[in-house]
């Protein structure tokens, strides 16, 4: 799955200069980068949009309890936690809140304390919506740089004349010039990780005084992509359930395509294959079986009547030549006359009385008996342990031996 990366603009009117982007293929390299006017950037499966760092400012709180839905997107009434979100950071920036986008870090709980990332809301609905109209909807908005909690980084950025550092680390994300006060008031310890772009290595190798390691501009926005963070949260979506179907959807496409979740992919791969598999010789094995039991039904009917030659249906045929063998014998069967009438005086009501019978070879006709449509039916079922159906047609009550059809 391709991802076109757009670092968003500073302000509209930069827009039109066209926008920084990364075209990669699989999530981790790079494919294609540079500057291109919105009408001729490359087409892609997914668009990330990227938030400068010196657009977002970082504030860690704790939020009251329950200010946290405990459904699986933990979204809880985002009004709600807007308005909590509204007095808990009232007094820590410098703008009114209600001209402020607010986005929480992922995975968050109100047991701890939380980031919350804070940029003006203003200008990210107008990017956004500059994107959306021209056909180009945003599936992600991830920060260029977010606190991170498994490490601490120092990035140098930028061209000789405007470069800055860039410190992420667990206690928020530090914007410095990179210049000897700056590096200074930054205290940044000499074992810690630099990685610088390309414009400015030598410039900060001469400020450190040791070597830094080296990262193209375009790889580090693929990184960042990469961010667990969405700051697409509240007013960015029309409503809780939309911003659930769209981390499901996002969810989906990242197990679909990403690199990272190939070992998963293949599992499952492996998984359905194996069941496919079991499916198959299980059938194989219970369609084995009944051609056996099918084959055995056979030799037994022409093993005990060898006149037989063709077998259509073994247990019918079998019953027929019993029957025949027992008329033969001049022994009694239940598909004679007197088996039958027993078999029906014996069940019926006390008042089904026919007046006439039509016999023939396993089937009576009874006439004349005023039965209900239930009292046939059970009359059929207490007659079926003995082998024989009744039914009604035509005004009488016919009564065969179970063998026939």
């Amino acid at each position: 799955m391709s991802t076109l990366i757009l670092t968003l603009p500073n302000a509209t009117a930069d827009a039109a200069d066209g926008y920084h982007y990364v075209l990669t293929p699989d999530g981790l390299s790079v494919g294609d980068s540079g500057l291109a006017a919105l009408a001729l950037l490359p087409a892609a499966s997914e668009l990330v949009a990227l938030v400068p760092v010196h657009k977002l400012s970082w504030h860690q709180v704790k939020l009251p309890k329950g200010s946290l839905g405990r459904g699986i997107f933990r979204d809880g009434g985002p009004a709600r936690l807007r308005a909590v979100l509204d007095g808990v950071l009232e007094d820590r920036v410098l703008d009114d809140t209600a001209e402020l986008h607010f986005a929480l870090e992922p995975a968050t709980s109100d047991d701890a304390p939380v980031w919350v990332a804070v940029c003006d809301r203003g200008w990210l609905k107008t990017a956004v919506e500059t994107l959306e109209r021209s056909g180009r909807p945003v599936n992600r908005i991830v920060p260029e740089f977010a606190p991170d909690a498994s490490r601490d980084l120092l990035y140098v950025l930028g061209t000789p004349g405007e470069a800055h550092c860039v410190a992420v680390k667990s206690t928020g994300v530090e914007v410095w010039p990179l210049s000897a006060v700056g590096l200074a008031l930054l205290d940044w310890p000499e074992y810690q990780p630099v990685v610088a772009e390309p414009a400015v290595v030598a410039q900060a190798e001469a400020l450190l005084q040791h070597a830094v390691t080296v990262q193209s501009v375009a790889l580090r926005r693929v990184q960042s992509a990469q961010s667990a963070w969405d700051l697409a949260q509240f007013e960015l979506l029309n409503s809780s359930g939309a911003r659930s179907w769209k981390r499901v959807a996002d969810a989906a496409l990242r197990l679909a395509w990403s690199p990272r979740w190939r070992a998963v992919r293949l599992a499952l791969l492996a998984l359905v294959v194996i069941n496919l598999a079991g499916l198959n010789a299980w059938a194989w094995r219970e369609q084995t079986a009944l051609q056996t039991q099918r084959q055995n039904i056979r030799d037994i009917l022409t093993g005990t009547f060898p006149q037989v030659q063709v077998v259509v249906d073994a247990p019918l045929q079998m019953g027929r030549e019993l029957a025949a063998l027992q008329r033969a014998s001049g022994q009694a069967s239940g598909r004679d006359l007197e088996a039958m009438l027993s078999a029906f005086g014996a069940q019926a009501p006390a008042n089904a009385v026919p007046d006439a019978l039509d016999f023939a070879a396993g089937e009576l006709r009874l006439k004349g008996l005023k039965l209900t449509t239930d009292e046939v039916s059970a009359l059929s079922l207490r007659l079926k342990p003995q082998a024989y159906v009744a039914a009604a047609e035509s005004g009488a009550v016919v009564m065969r031996s179970g063998g026939e059809r």
